[in-house]
């Protein structure tokens, strides 16, 4: 699970939201300082940005990068910090900016919140270095007794919540050497290069460190951990409060855990610090010493101020792992020994876990955290419990504090029935891990227990014993669903146009025309760059284009929305199909709207495209295929010729040799990220040009991404990321199949008539954990109904199966069919990760015409190319 995205779920029930949009009269909206809520001092403007308020005075001349201070504060010293920096500021005519709510500086320093970005509470931006200097003494002196969170990515003043840090003061933007656009500041020639934020304080080359800082910069570097007696091995896992170790006791050669924790950092809902809840979990382990399922205390000690726990190391994996390794519906056919098999070692663990928290219940602690990930499962076949932060004492008063989504209890729910709710769903979610699914709708658990006992022979009675603690509901008054006979899922995925229609109408019902930012709720990418909720991945580009494909009813309105935001585009949105203008711009010419889609056009060309990636998502092969496209409607050689030249762009990324490579030393694959799509590029020009050269270059770049793939269960044949394996249409083998299957269009290849058949077969399995199109369920039924390859797999029978398997996730939203996003936690309608991209893939299949993804036509639709051949870029 990507713990990033729990942040976006308070601002709405059902959809992803900026946590800045929480409604007015809830306790988050109306915790706002008293500060953020007084008129604008005379001479001075206010702006307010997302979580930021900011203060500056009307004739301040800002430089556009330098030094700035940074003020961290915890919940109850905030008000008072923020209240004399104000002062502070205002006296002297200097900008800053603060987070205006108490609620969103607790979502700030939160468990999972972004660890380069933690404790920034107040921000000062001085005039130049002589007033930074000055600025920065009398502040660190102001506050000197406040407590609060360390910023990482700055320098501390001695023990004051000041830090500083260089960069920019303004939003400026380049792309970084993998293609990722990126803050930016800018280097002595005036060039744009990264402004490094991250979790490690760092100062670009060219810059000094003034003098004054310099006793702060050696102090830093003397906090070490040599003299601990424990050598760190590994990092098992990071959060906003700290570190998870693996380390070996210098002094007997054990192995143990240290657990870190920040102070200040790392809140939970009940606003418990990192340090308090390591403190609460070595208090649990000790009272639960003894027991085999739960590891023991080696010591405690605190390094500078960071805390430490060290744990007895216990051999194994975690819960979770056991899905991808030996759960039998990731294969195609697993027949009915294969899942009694299964279901008997599931109903096994399930045991042994209810055992254990029998066991933890019987020492008077409530574990509090139970789900698939803190469960361990040992070499011998036993289980322990892990990570006892959210425990406390059964007599204790309080609700739940830290929870996975997919295991977080009702609010009413406290003491052991919080262990007991968790136990129930891990019941349904060692069949079928779809539970984070019961934040939205606790109904969900019904409907889930219903597909589990279609395929696994699981004993009726433990699935309803589990249906009924999720719903609340007794032998007495059953759930609502096995009363009235109804069915959860509005209409089948497969009941075409039915489904159609109902997805429609969850797409206009879900529509928001009166914000500036979206108009339909997607992936929390939407507030990731400017723009996002615009653009063809993730916001109305995207939701308009497969409403249009499909034949679905349109809204002139929610054109017209995305006219009036493409006006004026927002400052500093990305150049790509998926991610920015490029796609924005080919999905308005698509829609009808060519004298907009050339003037987005114009101010694409006006970006040098040199620093982007080669891939479709945001680099030059979306542009290239962008450019090209338009230059066939609309005859202009000028987007011919820089459709060609980005052609060349992405000709230069094919090499092996090529600095295409992800943190890890791995190269991106398929067909968003990888050579595919720049492959997808040179076939289309291929087609338009007939130059052969073109084709050799796409068949160059397809091996590069095979390259990058492997054999897994069955023979299937997918994207090797170091720690999993991909078959998505996104990231995965899918997508690159799908390119396979137009190159073999135009010239045999043996290699890839051999890989097509091996993808065919990561397209096969009977469940993926989410329903998305890119990473999905869906972009299976796109493939398999579009894939020109033959034999076991394909067919008819092959995508039925896949649209049934979609209905596992489906959800209602307002009475019409729809779909959860990434993480599941929240509905989505984008095309990328939502119902719009289900929409699209079941119309690829079931509509009156083929529908498909741009540059990806049915093969019914393909273009032949011209007789030409010439030299190619």
């Amino acid at each position: 699970m990507n713990k990033g995205y729990a942040v976006y779920c308070d601002a709405d029930p059902f959809f992803y939201d900026a946590p800045h949009r929480t409604a007015p009269g809830t306790h988050a909206a109306d915790s706002r300082y008293a500060a953020a809520l007084l008129p604008v001092p005379t001479g001075w403007q206010r702006g307010e940005s997302g979580d930021w308020l900011a203060l500056r005075p009307l004739d301040a001349a800002l430089p556009p990068q330098g030094w700035k201070i940074h003020v961290s504060a915890c919940l109850d010293n905030a008000e008072s910090v923020l209240e004399r920096v104000r002062e502070h500021c205002l006296e002297r005519g200097v900008a800053f900016k603060f987070v205006p709510s108490r609620y969103l500086l607790h979502q700030r320093n939160a468990k999972y919140a972004d660890r380069a970005g933690s404790g920034k509470f107040i921000t000062v931006y001085p005039a130049d270095e002589r007033q930074f200097e000055r600025l920065a003494g009398d502040l660190a002196e102001l506050l000197a007794a406040e407590p609060g969170p360390r910023i990482l990515s700055d320098l501390r003043l001695g023990d004051s919540p000041v830090h500083v840090r260089y960069g920019s003061f303004t939003r400026r933007n380049c792309y970084d050497d993998n293609g990722e656009l990126r803050p930016a500041v800018a280097n002595p020639e005036g060039v744009l290069v990264p402004d490094l934020r991250g979790p490690v304080f760092q100062v670009p080359d060219w810059v000094t460190v003034p003098e004054f800082l310099r006793p702060h910069v050696d102090a830093r570097a003397t906090v070490t951990l040599a003299d601990i007696p424990y050598t760190v091995e590994s990092a098992l896992h990071f959060s906003n409060g700290g570190g998870v170790y693996r380390a070996r006791d210098t002094r007997t050669g054990e192995l143990v855990v240290l657990k870190e924790a920040r102070p200040h950092a790392g809140l939970a809902a009940d606003g418990a610090d990192a340090v308090t809840r390591l403190h609460r979990e070595r208090r649990a382990l000790e009272s639960l010493s003894g027991l085999s399922c739960t590891p023991e205390v080696r010591a405690g000690f605190t390094v500078a101020d960071h805390h430490f726990l060290a744990l007895e190391y216990l051999d194994g994996k975690p819960l979770n792992t056991f899905f991808a390794r030996r759960h039998p519906l990731i294969e195609a056919d697993p027949g009915r020994r294969r899942l009694a098999e299964y279901t008997e070692w599931a109903l096994g663990i399930h045991a042994r876990v209810e055992q254990a928290v029998a066991d933890v219940h019987a020492r008077g602690v409530v574990f509090n955290d139970l789900h698939l990930f803190n469960i361990m499962v040992r070499d011998n076949g036993r289980v322990a419990l892990l990570d006892f932060e959210a425990a406390h004492h059964v007599d204790e008063p309080g609700r739940q504090t830290v929870a996975h989504p997919g295991f977080v209890a009702p609010p009413g729910r406290q003491g052991t029935a919080v262990d007991r709710y968790a136990l129930a769903c891990l019941r349904l979610a060692l069949f079928l891990p779809l539970t984070s699914l019961l934040a939205l709708d606790r109904r969900k658990a019904e409907h889930l227990a219903d597909v589990v006992s279609r395929h696994f022979p699981v004993p009726r009675a433990f699935l309803d014993a589990a249906v009924d603690e999720i719903t609340g509901a007794t032998a007495a008054r059953p759930t609502a669903a096995r009363r009235s006979g109804q069915r959860f899922v509005p209409v089948e995925p497969g009941d075409w146009p039915t489904s159609r229609e109902s997805m429609t109408a969850a797409i206009h019902a879900s529509a928001t025309p009166t914000r500036e930012d979206r108009l339909f709720p997607g992936d929390v990418a939407q507030f990731a760059t400017a723009g996002g909720g615009l653009s063809f991945g993730y916001g109305a580009a995207g939701v308009l284009y497969a409403l249009a494909e499909s034949c679905a009813e349109r809204a002139e309105g929610e054109e017209q929305w995305l006219l009036d935001r493409t006006k004026e585009p927002p400052s500093g949105m990305p150049l790509g199909f998926h991610d920015g203008l490029a796609g924005t711009a080919w999905t308005l010419d698509y829609l009808g709207h060519r004298d907009r889609a050339l003037d987005l056009t114009g101010l694409l060309l006006d970006h040098p495209l040199e620093d982007l990636a080669a891939d479709l998502h945001s680099g030059t092969a979306g542009v290239g295929l962008t450019l090209d496209s338009l230059a066939a409607s609309t005859g202009e050689t000028a987007l011919r010729t820089a459709a060609l030249r980005c052609a060349e762009l992405s000709a230069r990324s094919i090499p092996d040799d090529a600095p295409d490579l992800r943190p890890g030393g791995r190269r991106r694959a398929g067909l968003l990220y990888g050579a595919t799509g720049s492959a997808l590029l040179f076939l289309r020009l291929y087609e338009r040009t007939g130059d052969t050269a073109l084709l050799d270059l796409a068949r160059t770049a397809l091996r590069r991404d095979l390259s990058c793939c492997v054999r897994g269960a069955g023979g299937a044949l997918q994207v090797d990321e170091g720690w999993r394996t991909m078959p998505y249409l996104g990231a995965g083998s899918v997508g690159i199949g799908m390119v396979l299957d137009d190159y073999l269009a135009h010239r045999a290849d043996e290699q890839f008539e051999q890989a097509r058949t091996e993808i065919v077969r990561a397209a096969q399995a009977m469940f993926y954990a989410q329903p998305g199109l890119y990473r999905g369920v869906a972009g299976m039924v796109l493939y398999l109904g579009r894939t020109t390859a033959t034999g076991p797999g394909t067919g008819p029978q092959a995508v039925r199966r896949q649209i049934d398997a979609l209905a596992w996730h489906a959800m209602s939203y307002r009475g019409r069919l729809a779909f959860p996003g990434e993480q599941m936690m929240r509905l989505s309608m984008d095309l990328s990760t939502g119902t719009a991209g289900c929409l699209l893939a079941l119309a690829s299949v079931r509509g009156d015409r083929p529908a498909g993804l741009p540059f990806l036509a049915s093969p019914r639709q393909r273009p032949r190319p011209t007789s030409r051949s010439r030299q190619g870029p």
